[in-house]
């Protein structure tokens, strides 16, 4: 069994075997004053509902996301988030086949053992003290989703009864809501009570109803706590390994469209000619315009060697096919390490994430700088929405040279660390670090330090503020996992980082067109890329003063 393992990553940007679906962070930031405040929120919540009409779940939870940044204490789009977290984490779960086989293979006291499994990671890990009646509250939150979505009911209750179906959840809400839930036990005597109730009035079978209440009470305690089915948990750790079986690609919903972001270099998509911005229209003959991402992802899954086809649009030609060989993909952590300019010997590199390759890695793009001439550095760590925390204690402690470089605080003495720099291997050489506000967590660390210890320049824009640590924990009544948020962590001043982000020292007030190595193309000039431009500006100035 693999062992529990400490993350600080992102949470909507999630790793798939196939793909790596990414959200849109376009609303983050924005600043709005306090007479068109009121619009603007009304603008967001219409657009949420009307991507709730449509159910396209993944766009709406990503929307909420990033609208709760720029109104952070509207509870409002708290509750429409949370919302469309249910149902689109519902879409996923039945989208998977590994949880729908576990599903089949689940006795109702196999699924009872796994609830109180969960309940007790909660209650030995979570960051919070668990309150049993909210767990339990989220769970019937979960299963009234559930009850009135096609993709449980069609698997779960066929020949659905609406009146049926109005009546016990009429049932549950009275049952529970007078019950007195103080401890574990109690949420598991409930638990085990709503199951015989779905039985007994849908002919529901009791596990699917635990496990509704399982997911439910691991996925709501915050935005990076949830229930890992058996294919996620191997996704998640795929993703720490740096590999996996795929196609290589990143990709994001658009219009309802599947939108190529990144082709990872030498996987098969790019090997089969697929380039950034292409459109995913079909996989297998099967339109995609009906699908989620993460049913349009199911389908790009598959083992090693196999073939999948393609129908791929590139804006201002026809629709081609293409067939691409699924194959095992290694993730660098770095797209491009160059000279970006020669007479300064100013080097640039962007690291993409924070993974137990990265340090070896980055030691071999600063040698091969080095040897080029480099005398000043750019890291690019724009859209970096993070991973391991020790990688990114370590990737720091190759620049700072001394004192804390993150400490971490959580709810029992084992999970409050402090991580702290040594002098052996630094490199001295002036640096400049470009953020952005898809920059999370492991990545928001390393530029914290970076500030704190004035030991280079941070510039872009404040960072996403995702200031807490993750425990990805194995279930031993499962194959599956959770994922619980285990403790917060500050900067090396003691500052926050959740909600807070790092603010940069040279602010680029403008849209910035990130250097994009994704499709093998030569990064554009520092003029098309206000952010790049005023890094390596900052990278001059630094390199000169020594």
């Amino acid at each position: 069994m693999r062992r529990r393992v400490l993350t600080a990553g992102g949470q909507v940007r999630l790793a798939a075997l196939a793909v790596l679906l990414v959200a849109s962070s376009a609303l983050a930031q924005q600043v709005f004053s306090p007479t068109d405040a009121s619009t603007e929120l009304e603008a967001l919540l219409n657009r949420g509902h009307q991507l709730e009409r449509e159910r396209r779940w993944g766009e709406a939870l990503s929307h909420y996301e990033n609208a709760i940044r720029a109104f952070p204490r509207q509870r409002s789009l708290q509750q429409r988030f949370e919302s469309a977290r249910l149902h689109y984490d519902l879409g996923r779960r039945y989208g998977d086949r590994s949880f729908r086989d576990a599903l089949d293979r689940l006795s109702e006291q196999k699924a009872l053992t796994l609830y109180d499994e969960v309940l007790l990671k909660i209650q030995a890990h979570y960051v919070e003290v668990p309150n049993w009646k909210e767990l339990i509250d989220r769970g019937t939150n979960g299963l009234e989703v559930a009850l009135a979505e096609a993709v449980f009911l069609e698997r779960n209750l066929p020949n659905a009864d609406r009146q049926q179906v109005e009546q016990f959840r009429q049932v549950l809400r009275r049952e529970l809501g007078s019950q007195v839930i103080y401890t574990r036990k109690d949420a598991c005597h409930a638990v085990s009570r709503v199951a015989q109730l779905a039985k007994q009035r849908l002919g529901v079978a009791p596990a699917a109803v635990v496990l509704e209440y399982t997911c439910g009470a691991a996925g709501l305690l915050d935005p990076y706590s949830a229930y890992l089915t058996p294919d996620q948990l191997s996704e998640v750790y795929s993703q720490i390994e740096g590999n996996f079986v795929g196609l290589g690609v990143e990709l994001k919903t658009e219009n309802g469209a599947l939108v190529i972001v990144r082709v990872i270099p030498g996987s098969p998509a790019q090997q089969s000619g697929i380039r950034g911005g292409d459109r995913i229209v079909a996989v297998d003959g099967v339109s995609t315009r009906d699908l989620s991402t993460d049913e349009a992802a199911n389908l790009l899954h598959g083992e090693a060697d196999s073939i999948v086809e393609l129908s791929v649009l590139t804006p201002g030609q026809a629709v081609r096919q293409v067939s691409v060989r699924r194959e095992r993909v290694d993730v660098p952590s770095i797209d491009e390490a160059k000279i970006l300019d020669s007479d300064y010997g100013i080097g640039y590199l962007k690291l993409t994430c924070f993974q137990k390759t990265t340090v070896r890695d980055l030691d071999a793009a600063l040698w091969q700088l080095h040897r080029a001439g480099m005398r000043g550095l750019v890291i690019d760590l724009r859209g970096n929405p993070g991973g391991l925390l020790i990688t990114a204690v370590e990737v720091a402690d190759k620049f700072v040279d001394r004192g804390i470089i993150v400490s971490t605080r959580g709810r029992s003495l084992e999970e409050d660390f402090t991580y702290s720099a040594h002098a052996a291997g630094t490199w001295q050489i002036p640096l400049v670090v470009l953020i952005d506000q898809e920059s999370a967590s492991a990545a928001e660390i390393f530029a914290g330090a970076i500030r704190d210890f004035h030991r280079g320049t941070i510039v872009g824009r404040r960072s996403y503020g995702k200031g807490s640590v993750q425990g990805i924990f194995p279930l031993k009544s499962s194959a599956a996992g959770v994922r619980l948020t285990t403790a917060k962590f500050y900067s090396p001043n003691g500052h926050p980082y959740s909600r807070v982000g790092v603010e940069p020292d040279i602010l680029v007030h403008g849209v910035a067109k990130p250097i994009d190595t994704r499709t093998g193309s030569q990064p554009p000039a520092a003029t098309q890329d206000p952010m790049l431009a005023a890094a390596l500006q900052a990278a001059q100035q630094l390199t000169a003063q020594r």
